[in-house]
């Protein structure tokens, strides 16, 4: 069977121990001190200010965050919006070049066999005029 060793407290254990009642009691002693401080008004004006600037901070870090995100997506937007307005262009100008009328002569000549009538074959009917009510 194993041995099993069991430690003698030595000189370094107690002072360590003592180091840390030291610190235990320096901790509490502070302690105590700041809860008495915080008790004066002149602290508690500071405290509440230094939240008070704490807070503004923290909101002015939100608010450029948000910022900035807008920001960015009003971008995205116009790059959007220029897009488009290119392809409107680009549709307008395909729009007028299939429109045009030596395009569209052409095509009826060809497809429906359609020709420009020449003068003779011109009928001008008259307008009737419409009859007077009774």
């Amino acid at each position: 069977m194993g041995a099993v060793a069991i430690e003698q407290p030595t000189r370094t254990g107690r002072i360590n121990r003592q180091r840390v009642r030291e610190g235990v009691a320096t901790a509490v002693r502070l302690s105590r001190q700041v809860f008495a401080a915080t008790r004066e008004t002149r602290v508690l004006v500071t405290l509440m200010l230094v939240m008070v600037m704490t807070l503004s901070a923290i909101g002015v870090v939100v608010s450029a965050h948000e910022n900035r995100e807008l920001f960015n997506a009003l971008s995205g937007l116009q790059e959007q919006r220029d897009a488009y307005q290119r392809e409107w262009s680009q549709l307008l100008l395909e729009q007028s070049a299939l429109s045009a009328h030596g395009r569209v002569e052409k095509l009826a000549a060809d497809r429906f066999n359609m020709v420009v009538p020449g003068r003779q074959d011109i009928v001008l009917v008259p307008l009737v005029a419409p009859l007077a009510a009774n």
